[in-house]
C-alpha cells in the first residue's frame, strides 16, 4: 500500500491489524519528519530503504508483535549479579547511541535521510512522539545503548547494540523497570524473537496490539 501526506494514517493501521492477508509493509516517498512522526504515531515501525539516489519509507505494521509487560519481567540468575555494575541513563547520549547502532549495524534501514527525520522529530516541540535513547555505563564508560520512539505511555524499540556480553541484557531489565516506574503502559519490542520471550516478552497479534498502543497513546495525552 502506498502512503503519502494527508492519508488517515489510523484507518490505515485498522485495516492491516484486522486483515493479516494485507501484509505488513507500506511503501511512502515522502521523508517529512511531520509525516515520519505521524506514521510512528500510528503505531508503524518507521525502516527505509535506499537504492541509488533514492530513499523510500517501509512503514510496517507487524502481523505479530512482541510486547513486554512489566509484570512478566524475568531477571535470570546468571544476569542479576551484573546488575550492580552498570548505572542506566535515560536520553543521554542519544546521537552517539544511534550513530553506534549505524556502526554496528548498517544503514540498510536507518539510513541517514530517516535518521534526519528522527534528530528533526527530537528537536520539534509540537511532535506527537519523540525519539529518546537508554544507556548502561559503567565506570563511566557507555558499554550498551538502544534507541526508539515514545507514543504516550508505550516506548517502541527501534535498534540497540552492546560493547560487552553481560551489558546488553542488563540494558534491557534496566529499561524495562525505568519504563515501568514511570508509568508506561508496556515496551513494544518490535519482531518477535527468542530472547525476547525469555525477558518475559509475549507475542499478541496486531488487532490486540492496536488497542493496548491506542489505550497507551491516549494515557500520555
Amino acid at each position: 500500500m502506498y502512503l503519502k501526506k494527508g492519508d488517515d494514517l489510523f484507518a490505515v493501521a485498522d485495516m492491516l491489524a484486522n486483515v493479516p492477508e494485507a501484509g505488513e509493509y507500506c511503501v511512502a516517498d515522502c521523508l517529512e519528519s511531520g509525516f515520519v512522526a505521524e506514521l510512528c504515531a500510528a503505531g508503524f515501525l518507521v525502516m527505509s530503504y535506499q537504492a541509488g539516489g533514492s530513499v523510500l519509507l517501509y512503514p510496517k505494521y507487524h502481523n505479530v508483535r512482541s510486547a513486554l509487560f512489566f509484570d512478566n519481567l524475568h531477571v535470570s540468575k546468571s544476569v542479576r549479579r551484573f546488575l550492580p555494575r552498570y548505572e542506566l541513563r535515560f536520553d543521554c547520549d542519544f546521537d552517539v547511541i544511534v550513530d553506534t547502532c549505524v556502526a554496528k549495524h548498517g544503514a540498510q534501514w536507518l539510513t541517514e535521510p530517516l535518521l534526519v527525520a528522527i534528530r528533526e522529530i527530537r528537536r520539534a516541540g509540537d511532535s506527537p512522539v519523540r525519539p529518546v535513547s537508554f544507556g548502561v555505563y559503567r565506570d563511566g564508560e557507555l558499554k550498551a545503548g538502544e534507541f526508539g520512539v515514545v507514543a504516550g505511555r508505550v516506548y517502541t524499540s527501534y535498534s540497540g547494540y552492546y560493547e560487552e556480553n553481560s551489558a546488553g541484557r542488563v540494558q534491557m531489565i534496566l529499561t524495562a523497570r525505568y519504563l515501568e516506574q514511570n508509568g508506561f503502559a508496556f515496551w513494544d519490542l518490535g519482531m518477535p524473537l527468542p530472547y525476547k520471550n525469555t525477558l518475559g516478552a509475549v507475542d499478541i497479534d496486531a488487532r490486540d496490539w492496536t488497542t493496548r498502543f491506542r489505550e497507551g497513546l491516549n494515557a500520555g495525552n
